[in-house]
């Protein structure tokens, strides 16, 4: 007689319980009902998907000069870098079809998608919501920035329906307007990848004569998951990311 499984998690101890108040003055503060939603679903992520996190950097000098020179000459465009991640990314869903894909609920198919969604983590007063840009590989850079502009702000001040978060194939964590230097971001289930982008910095290569030449190098963070992507796959995606971002006329 076959036994019965116990559920996940059913043999962890209990969480432990506390008076803090015993050391110290304390403040309880109830969590919002959006820290609440995403605590739960990233502990399960967190939890269920084997991550791996691998780290890289890609050069943006020639992406920042691009940006700003492009904005200098029409005051009118406005594209952020994160637009331009964005355009990064789904060129590489398309040619790396397996990070644009989903396990089904029995875990046995890997369902490959034809659409090119892409998530944008916000964070907001309320917590963190990911609104989602549909239809990249179709839109302009000016397009998906105005886009990611007017969700973002709607997130922020208004938050958002179930409908601007469903349907994504991909998503990206950007902390470089805050800082840090890499971090581990957790999968939005039932994605397989997520891309994570620290603060871009200022480093000493050697130049073609043999000085010193300072690049703007940019830390690149991609957790996948490990039933559907192997090590060397995600080497390759992320390398890819890193040298379109490194030529931005081609993503123009």
């Amino acid at each position: 007689m076959a036994t019965e499984r116990k559920p996940f998690g059913a043999d962890f101890p209990p969480w432990p319980e506390a008076d803090f108040s015993v050391f110290g003055e304390v403040e309880t503060k109830p969590l919002s009902k959006i820290q609440r939603y995403v605590a739960s679903f990233m502990a399960r992520n967190w939890a269920t998907i084997p991550h791996v996190t691998h780290h890289d950097e890609a050069d943006i000098t020639d992406l920042e000069a691009y940006r700003k020179a492009a904005a200098q000459a029409d005051p009118r465009i406005k594209i952020t870098p994160l637009a331009y991640f964005v355009k990064a990314v789904v060129a590489c869903l398309r040619e790396y079809p397996q990070f644009n894909a989903s396990l089904d609920g029995s875990g046995n198919n890997l369902v490959l998608k034809k659409y090119f969604h892409v998530g944008v983590a916000v964070d907001t007063p309320n917590g963190l919501l990911v609104p989602v840009i549909r239809d990249c590989d179709k839109k302009s850079l000016s397009q998906i920035a105005a886009e990611i502009a007017s969700l973002s702000q709607k997130a922020r001040e208004k938050g958002l329906p179930m409908s601007d978060m469903a349907g994504g194939c991909f998503t990206i964590s950007s902390l470089g307007g805050i800082g840090g230097t890499a971090f581990t971001p957790i999968i939005n289930a039932p994605e397989v990848a997520v891309l994570g982008i620290a603060r871009a910095r200022e480093v000493a290569t050697r130049a073609v004569d043999g000085g010193v030449a300072w690049r703007l190098m940019l830390p690149l963070d991609l957790s996948y998951d490990h039933r559907v992507i192997n090590g060397a796959e995600a080497a390759r995606f992320c390398r890819a990311v890193a040298d379109l971002l490194a030529a931005p006329k081609e993503l123009a």
